[in-house]
């Protein structure tokens, strides 16, 4: 198991949820050596940590962070808990995740499907870790934190819509921000309508229903109702 911090600083995203470090984990092959299981070797791995990439992180949202989280419209919410990680996608108009000061952070919890595992985490664990994106943007913003689960009525009231109120609202208090290059997306074509594929390349909602539950749910009839039910529930 890599070690999870580097002089207290977060060295990868998630990485960071995975439990204690001497946690033992089950490896398939039993070549010691094709794995990294020491900061040293890892370290001599990949080198030395370019200064930028350290100076980057702050502790608060400074002024030249709170424009993308402003411009995003999606977040990726990582938590964790007993019964194991959670990355829940989180999206709405873009500036959702409300900057009430530069510590803390106000994300409204919209309707879903009631599994509630990320609320689940929070309860037991409050570490949070954000990735914010932005369409057409090649960099993404990182923020870890702790989370509580607000459920003041005044609170609730800012973040309504079309007069339909959150469940809950998470409030974050921020410890880490900082950005991150724009490798990934470039190198995955993100953005690139050239690399998009047709809906139709993949399994529906209720094909994957059918099939995991050996055809005890109706695919066509779930696909059918999909729309209406996202169209009635989006808030």
């Amino acid at each position: 198991m890599l070690r999870i911090f580097e002089a207290g600083r977060p060295l990868a995203f998630l990485l960071m949820l995975h439990g204690p470090p001497n946690r033992d984990y089950p490896m398939e092959n039993p070549d010691n050596n094709a794995f990294v299981t020491t900061t040293q070797a890892l370290e001599a791995l990949y080198g030395p940590i370019a200064p930028p990439s350290l100076i980057k992180e702050v502790d608060h949202i400074h002024p030249a962070y709170r424009p993308f989280i402003e411009a995003a419209p999606f977040v990726v919410l990582a938590s964790a808990g007993p019964d194991g990680l959670d990355a829940s996608p989180r999206g709405d108009q873009a500036g959702f995740v409300h900057i009430e000061d530069s510590k803390t952070l106000y994300l409204p919890d919209r309707r879903g499907n009631n599994r509630i595992d990320t609320l689940r985490n929070i309860v037991n664990d409050p570490r949070v870790a954000l990735l914010f994106l932005i369409p057409g943007v090649g960099e993404t913003l990182r923020i870890n934190g702790t989370a509580q689960i607000s459920i003041q009525p005044e609170l609730l009231a800012r973040f309504a819509v079309k007069g339909q109120l959150p469940k809950s609202v998470l409030r974050i208090t921020v410890t880490s921000v900082y950005f991150q290059c724009s490798r990934a997306t470039i190198r995955s074509g993100l953005w690139d309508a050239t690399h998009h594929i047709e809906r139709s390349a993949l399994p529906t909602a209720g094909q994957i229903l059918k099939a995991v539950s050996a055809e005890q749910i109706d695919g066509d009839a779930y696909d059918n109702a999909l729309p209406g039910r996202i169209a009635d529930t989006l808030y």
